[in-house]
């Protein structure tokens, strides 16, 4: 057992390298070689515990961390969020969705999402509030680029198999470094670093709840919120109502709707916040959402 252990530590450390090494290689690629300036480091901070191993591994690394309150989750996620920001001296940008594009609006407009709505909901709930938050950090767009460290892993899902270590979208470059880790790393990890903390949501839920907009919820999702977090369910069930009076299909004035796989609907893709949302959906990888 404890050669077993010794040699998932030593596994861990190598893996630790290479994180930062791919955070280095990408700046060097996509920023440095251009002539282009780093005007930050923002590690993507959804409160879950995965996410939380990323903004530890690079707290003393990044200049900020991003957290999108989509107005659909659950306020302790975010107050852990913003507590253990505070305790690591990580200045978070907390951003939510502009004026129209709120959740309440939208389901009210077109109902609850299922699985083939999901990336509408994330441009809409986490994309515009990224963008708010590269708007703070990016100053001169000509002459910077800002680093994105998102938690997203190769060993989540079949889907994500391919993943890109890191990738560049205009101003922004998209760096993966767990990309190469598995479940039982991260587990490593958070055992010889004892100091990381647990959001009790994810513990309790087995996902952050920083973002529950229902379109890839599983049969009986609620009801476990209900049990857990009163508030948060109570919210979405008057969001039920709400939509039920707008005059939609009453298939649509459920939240959670799809039922996971059961539903028949394609899922769409998802966005790189949303790193564990679709494994969730499919049937081969249970996994926590980041």
């Amino acid at each position: 057992m404890e050669e077993m252990f010794a040699q998932r530590r030593d596994r861990l450390a190598g893996l630790i390298q290479e994180a930062h090494d791919i955070v280095d290689l990408a700046i060097e690629k996509h920023i440095l070689n251009d002539g282009k300036q780093v005007a930050g480091i923002a590690v993507l901070y959804s409160g879950g515990n995965d996410s939380t191993t990323l903004a530890h591994l690079f707290r003393h690394r990044a200049d900020y961390a991003i957290h999108v309150n989509t107005g659909i989750g659950i306020e302790q996620t975010r107050q852990f969020v913003r507590d253990t920001c505070a305790g690591w001296s990580l200045d978070l940008l907390e951003e939510h969705p502009p004026a129209g594009s709120t959740y309440e609006e939208l389901v009210i407009d077109q109902g609850f999402p299922g699985p083939g709505h999901h990336f509408k909901m994330y441009q809409r709930l986490k994309e515009r509030g990224l963008r708010k938050a590269r708007k703070k950090i990016v100053q001169q767009p000509r002459r910077e680029r800002v680093v994105f460290l998102a938690g997203r892993r190769r060993d989540e899902s079949q889907r994500r198999m391919n993943i890109p270590d890191m990738e560049r979208e205009g101003s922004t470059v998209w760096v993966s470094p767990l990309v190469n880790w598995t479940k039982e790393d991260l587990n490593t990890y958070r055992m010889t670093h004892r100091d990381v903390p647990r959001n009790a949501v994810s513990d309790c839920l087995h996902m952050s709840g920083e973002c529950l907009c229902g379109a890839f919820a599983h049969a009986g999702e609620l009801d476990e919120i209900a049990f857990w977090y009163p508030e948060t369910a109570q919210h979405i069930r008057d969001l039920e109502e709400k939509v039920r009076a707008a005059g939609h299909p009453e298939k649509r004035c459920r939240w959670g709707w799809g039922g996971g796989a059961s539903s028949g609907e394609k899922p769409s893709k998802s966005g790189p916040m949303c790193t564990s949302c679709d494994a969730r959906f499919l049937p081969d990888t249970p996994t926590e959402a980041t």
